[in-house]
């Protein structure tokens, strides 16, 4: 029976069983963490190979000793393996330390003070920087715009991509200097960027002639099903549109190894490359390449990493399809709220009932459930409408997870209880 056609009386049942229920969940003591999709420790022990890697044989494919200095590109053969997923030439891929983030920070950092390989001059000297962000979206991403200022415009992520009729407005302005955008199972809703909107987005007539689009290809190989879903393109799109330096592709290992020493990628145009690397090497003499070295062995081809990816899709695939299920059980009959069921990626996103998502994430953080904060899939953590929540399932245990859904799903309940008799 939905919310729409209970009376008063009861809407105050509902309440009244939920909190009674939610007391109980209280008195339980848990102590369970939803906030961040970090790999679980099964999916950590699948690359625990690496541990003992490369051993006393610390010599590249060329013959370099990985233990020394230089190789700003990182090794050739690791680029290989990682070069056809980002569907970008081996010589125009980066390989780098650990983080994707900081690879997008120096991008952002390098621009502000010098421009990029097409400005006039440095972003920062405009009089003002902005980009594009579609929401709900990475936090940070948006993280990283706020802490050097950069204004963000929240456009909707549809099903297929972001609102291209949205995105086409707003490039008439040449402070608009870019965009985000998670391409294949997008951070939190798994929405993924057709090939129809990706060739739109490559085509656009931008008012700023140096726009990028950074391609945060974060989850290409993180299948949830047997169905591997392409990423468009983006650099081929947008080099047959005439816009080659367009777009910044990034990847990284970071939920393929281990998260806390893995690899990360850039890949771009050559002229974008080159950009890159000119600056890069003030900060850097070059990665740790005796990690990049173990990583190429272990994972040995692009079949490698998919075999891999296997063995995460097996540990994953169970836990959202549990958060699934308990949410239609929980949820399904009253009409409160609505839930991706998404091929792949680390997210679930959650929305309830206009107005209560954060009162939703302070009832679970009182029975013991840690979510991410309410409003931080938008820029500035302000979701207009206050009704998104972004579920993490990878790392608890299967039966931690079952009891921070049912917690979570009591709260929604709750929620929208008071608020339907509080109108």
């Amino acid at each position: 029976m939905t919310f729409d056609t209970l009376s008063s009386d009861q809407i105050q049942a509902l309440l009244d069983e939920q909190t009674a229920a939610y007391e109980t969940l209280k008195a339980s003591g848990l102590k369970l963490d939803l906030t961040r999709g970090k790999p679980s420790p099964a999916q950590l022990d699948l690359s625990n190979e690496l541990l003992s890697m490369p051993g006393a044989d610390f010599t590249d494919a060329a013959g370099t000793d990985t233990r020394n200095y230089g190789g700003l590109t990182g090794l050739t053969e690791l680029r290989e393996i990682f070069a056809p997923i980002m569907q970008v030439p081996v010589d125009q891929v980066v390989a780098g330390d650990n983080a994707s983030l900081a690879m997008m920070h120096d991008n952002l950092v390098f621009a502000l003070f010098h421009g990029v390989a097409d400005s006039e001059q440095p972003w920062g000297v405009e009089e003002a920087v902005k980009f594009i962000c579609p929401v709900p979206g990475y936090d940070r991403h948006f993280a990283l715009l706020e802490e050097y200022g950069i204004e963000m415009l929240p456009v909707d992520l549809l099903d297929d991509g972001p609102d291209v009729a949205a995105v086409r407005e707003l490039v008439k302005d040449p402070a608009v200097k870019g965009m985000w955008l998670v391409p294949t199972y997008s951070n939190p809703t798994g929405a993924v960027v057709s090939e129809a909107v990706a060739a739109e987005l490559a085509a656009l007539e931008t008012a700023a002639p140096d726009f990028r689009i950074f391609w945060d290809n974060a989850y290409a190989v993180h299948h949830l099903t047997e169905q591997h879903t392409k990423t468009a393109d983006i650099l081929g799109l947008c080099s047959a549109s005439g816009h080659p330096n367009r777009p910044v592709i990034f990847a990284s290992t970071s939920k393929v190894t281990f998260a806390g020493s893995g690899v990360c990628f850039l890949g771009s145009s050559a002229a974008n490359i080159e950009w890159y690397l000119k600056h890069l090497g003030k900060r850097t003499i070059g990665p740790d390449k005796v990690n990049q070295l173990r990583h190429a062995r272990f994972l040995k081809s692009v079949d490698g990493v998919h075999a891999l990816m296997d063995g995460h899709r097996e540990i994953l695939a169970p836990k959202f399809q549990a958060v699934v299920d308990i949410l239609k059980a929980r949820l399904g009959d009253h009409g409160v709220a609505s839930w991706t069921e998404p091929k792949g990626g680390y997210f679930v996103s959650l929305d309830v009932v206009d107005g209560t998502a954060s009162r939703v994430i302070q009832l679970a953080r009182e029975a013991g459930v840690a979510m991410t904060p309410a409003g931080a899939a938008f820029p500035y953590g302000d979701d207009p409408r206050d009704r998104n929540i972004r579920i993490a399932p990878s790392y608890p245990s299967p039966e931690e997870l079952a009891a921070a859904i049912d917690v979570l799903a009591t709260c929604v309940l709750i929620a929208a209880c008071e608020q339907a008799l509080a109108q």
